[in-house]
């Protein structure tokens, strides 16, 4: 059995970034995905792959309607079965987010926000307006709502931002904090790597932090045991299995890779590891982390 903890299913129209002339994205070239990515298609990419759950994330709709994204992804739910945990958006710089929250948690497979605060000297990489938001006392006291509501966190950060992350993470002992792409492993010159490896080091050390398999091909744009080795055998050393999970980041990966690529590569290279060990990557760490049981 397999969990999917990151995916996302959208509909073009209810999008903002998707609507329009391209523009420059993480990602690259993103032709393929100006249109819609229902369930049905994403069920059918999960054909033979034994995926029995999955976890929606917030696909960056216009922010006025991220409690329509909850609802609309809740009523996908009630009819097809998968996702089986919804992480909405909120900006927790929002004098009002307590409220926005709140009204999310009327639809029962919400478990989490995600609020995008990555940033990168490279603008083409950059997401969030400023690098520090997380210090940011207005942003932090939305957090707290986050916490004290039961929600997690899904952070999402480069390694320059690292040791911020790390401070966060001390300073909300008692919230969860989904760390996302193995920490954005994008710079892999020898300082590139020595820096990612450091703030790895400083997030496995905070134990509400998780980590999550998922968009490995984001900066490579490839699936490859060679490629995604590195991340995955040096996060796994440091966080461990049980503080590990898999993520597909369909349909994103889906420009370059099928999804029947994704789970075989990852089974490669964790061929080593015990079956105990593997399960938790595969299954128990996200039925934990998201209350899929």
């Amino acid at each position: 059995m397999i969990i999917d903890a990151h995916h996302h299913i959208w509909r073009q129209a209810d999008i903002k970034w998707l609507q329009g002339p391209q523009q420059p994205r993480i990602f690259g070239e993103y032709g393929a995905l100006q249109r819609d990515y229902p369930i049905e298609e994403f069920l059918q990419d999960l054909h033979d792959s034994k995926v029995t759950k999955s976890v929606y994330v917030q696909a960056n709709w216009p922010v006025e309607r991220s409690v329509d994204e909850v609802a609309w992804v809740q009523s996908v739910a009630n009819r097809h079965g998968f996702p089986h945990g919804i992480v909405g958006y909120a900006d927790l710089s929002a004098p009002d987010v307590g409220a926005t929250l709140d009204r999310m948690l009327r639809y029962r497979n919400m478990r989490g926000i995600r609020q995008q605060i990555h940033w990168h000297e490279k603008t083409l990489y950059r997401f969030a307006a400023r690098p520090d938001l997380m210090n940011d006392p207005a942003w932090r006291r939305g957090l707290r709502e986050v916490e004290q509501r039961g929600l997690l966190f899904e952070l999402q950060v480069f390694a320059s931002q690292m040791e911020d992350a790390a401070r966060l993470a001390r300073d909300f002992p008692r919230l969860t904090l989904v760390l996302l792409h193995a920490g954005m492993f994008e710079d892999r010159t020898a300082n590139g790597i020595a820096l990612w490896r450091k703030g790895m080091k400083l997030l496995a050390a905070c134990p509400n932090v998780v980590t999550k398999f998922s968009g490995l091909g984001t900066f490579v744009r490839q699936c490859s045991v060679n490629l995604w080795r590195q991340p995955v055998e040096e996060t796994l050393a440091l966080f461990g299995p049980t503080r590990c999970m898999f993520g597909s980041n369909f349909p994103i990966e889906k420009l370059w890779t099928p999804y029947a690529l994704i789970v075989p590569t990852m089974q490669t290279l964790l061929a080593g590891a015990s079956a105990i060990d593997q399960r938790a990557i595969f299954h128990d760490t996200a039925a934990r982390v998201y209350r899929l049981e």
